[in-house]
This record gives C-alpha cells, structure tokens and sequence, in this order.
C-alpha cells in the first residue's frame, strides 16, 4: 500500500512523520526527542522518514509553539573569507531596527555541515533564512521548501532557488573575465583557485571562463588547484609552480582576490612586467587591493548589496520585486585596474 505523500504547502507534523514510517506518533516523539527504549531499526526507519519529509521538530516551549522568534537565520561557508561580512553588513543594516536578529550558522562549505545547521536553525522556528549559494542536500531543500517562511538563497541566480534568489551569474561573470582577457590579447592563460567540488560560485565561473575562451578558439594552458582558505601566501606558492611548469603563460586568472594579490606579489618581486608580460586577474573586489602596489584586476560581487537586497524579501519590503521569477540578478562591474592591457 502507497504511503500517503503531505501537501507540500501543509505543514508537517507527528502524525505525518507516523504515516510515513508505520510507526505510531508517540514512538516517533521518542525518536525525535532521542528518549526513551526504541529498537535501532524502527529508530532508523523514523529518522529516514522523517528527513525524506523535511520534517523539522519545534524546540519552541508549549506556550510559544505557534509562534515564530524573531531570529532570521543566515548560513554562510566561510567567516575567514572576506565576503561574508560584507554581506552580514547589508542584513544587519537592513534588519536593524526591524525587530529581526540575525544568527549566523557557518557550514566550511560541507553540504552534510550545511544539512545540520539548517535543521538546527529551523528547530528554533525562525522568521525567515538566508543561505549563501543554491546547491543543498536533498534533504536541505526538504526541510527549506516546507519551512512555511521566506528562504532567500544569496551570491548565485544560476539555478532554480527554493523560494528567492538574490545574487549575480558567476557563469556570466567568468565569461566576461575571458572575453576582456582575450581582447587585451593575451593567450596563453592559466586559473589557479580552490578545489570547487563544494565551492559551486568559483566552479561555475570557471565554466563561463572556459566557454568564453573555447568561443576565441583557445583552451587553458594550465590549472593549480588548492584546498583551505585564500591566503596571500597560498597565491605566492601557486603562481611560482605554475610559471615554473608553463613559464609561457602570459596571464594568471585566480578564483578570488586574495590568491591574485599573492601572485601579483610575487610577480612584482620576481621583477616580472605587468601588465605587459603577464597579466592577471582575481574576482570579488575586496577592498584589501587598494593596499596593492598596482590594482589588481577583479570583478565586484555586488556583496552589499546582495545582503540588503536578501534582508529587504525576509523583512517583507522587496515583495513585488521577489516575485519577477523569484530571484533578483546583479550585474557586477569589471575592474581592469593596473593588471591588464590596455585595449
């Protein structure tokens, strides 16, 4: 016999929760609240059911179950990466004197990490959420898609968002990187960034970056990839081992600032010409490059503004705008700075 499947739009319950797992409702409470003698299978068998739902329990006490608390949550990979609180910046702004409060919950870019905070934040029933990227777990998007408040997925619009999506095309940003390189006629092109298994914003960048190049005919010369945070010594080591490998290489585009800034370092110290013999170029637009000895080449990633825009649908000012296929693009600008040819 076919289980019944829960309105989407129905918010889940214990008896839902039961049906799905054969398995009366108090069992399903001890399961949940992880008390009392329940046998390992018939545990799993609720577990599972209950993360296929989405279904999520409320912490909130008795008196405040059909309540929301004024917390919004916010979900972001990274504190040690200079974007974030840029971000945090434009939701606290917005959020501020609204009655809403911000709680940040950091995922390292794991998606089982993301998973959890997720759960943990909705337990708590907050107002709304706001999640950095659009690529989540199965059972992420279960518990986001039933959570009855505003979900705004934030910094990404290449994808189809659960609910809101404010951000940029990192598709169309890598693309315009190319195209801007190749005009200043440069061809023997390299990328260095992070392993993007889980960093899906720097991957699809990539794949508009190589697109735009394959269009001009040409493919990259080279690639280093590295794992851990974007540190300045990390773009020094790279840049030396890829122009080690490929000393033809005449321009270096990195997956964010911080790893250009190290290779423009480490460029100037090596006494190399740029733009002139090698160009480079990184993405987010950190205000760390105007310490540089040359601007670095770089892309804005509308961070600010993202923020703002995300804190505006959860606080209910953005509605009509939220409503145009649920997601809000920003288009950031290219910064050419003092690392490309001039055309």
């Amino acid at each position: 016999m076919t289980k019944p499947v829960p309105d989407p739009r129905h918010t889940l319950t214990l008896r839902d929760v039961s049906e799905a797992s054969g398995v009366s409702e108090m069992t399903v409470s001890r399961v949940l609240r992880n008390r009392g003698d329940v046998s390992a299978p018939t545990r799993e068998k609720v577990l599972e059911a209950a993360r296929a739902l989405g279904y999520v329990p409320n912490k909130i006490a008795g008196a405040l179950a059909s309540q929301r608390v004024n917390l919004v949550g916010v979900v972001i990979p990274s504190l040690s990466n200079m974007v974030f609180p840029e971000v945090m910046t434009g939701i606290s702004s917005v959020l501020d004197g609204t009655g809403l409060q911000p709680v940040v919950g950091v995922t390292n870019y794991l998606p089982d990490r993301e998973e959890t905070v997720i759960y943990e934040m909705l337990s708590w029933r907050p107002s709304g959420m706001i999640i950095a990227g659009l690529e989540h777990t199965d059972a992420a998007r279960a518990m986001l898609g039933r959570a009855g408040i505003p979900i705004v997925e934030i910094m990404d619009i290449d994808g189809t968002p659960i609910d809101h999506a404010v951000g940029i095309s990192h598709r169309r940003a890598g693309r315009q990187m190319a195209e801007a390189i190749v005009a200043a006629g440069y061809r023997r092109i390299a990328f260095m960034g992070t392993q993007m298994p889980n960093d899906h914003r720097a991957r699809k960048r990539l794949e508009g970056f190589e697109a735009a190049l394959a269009k001009a005919g040409l493919t990259l010369a080279d690639r280093e990839y590295y794992s851990g945070g974007s540190a300045l010594l990390k773009g020094r080591e790279m840049t030396a081992a890829v122009l080690a490998r490929s000393p033809d290489v005449d321009f270096l585009y990195y997956s964010n600032d911080m790893i250009g800034a190290g290779g423009l370092l480490w460029c100037l110290d090596q006494g190399l010409d740029v733009p002139g013999r090698i160009g480079l170029a990184g993405f987010n637009g950190v205000e760390l490059l105007e310490g540089l000895p040359r601007r670095l080449a770089t892309m804005d990633a509308c961070r600010l503004e993202i923020g703002r825009k995300a804190a505006e649908i959860i606080a209910g000012h953005r509605k009509s705008d939220a409503k145009a296929g649920n997601s809000i693009e920003l288009f950031p600008t290219l910064q050419p700075g003092d690392t490309i040819r001039k055309v």
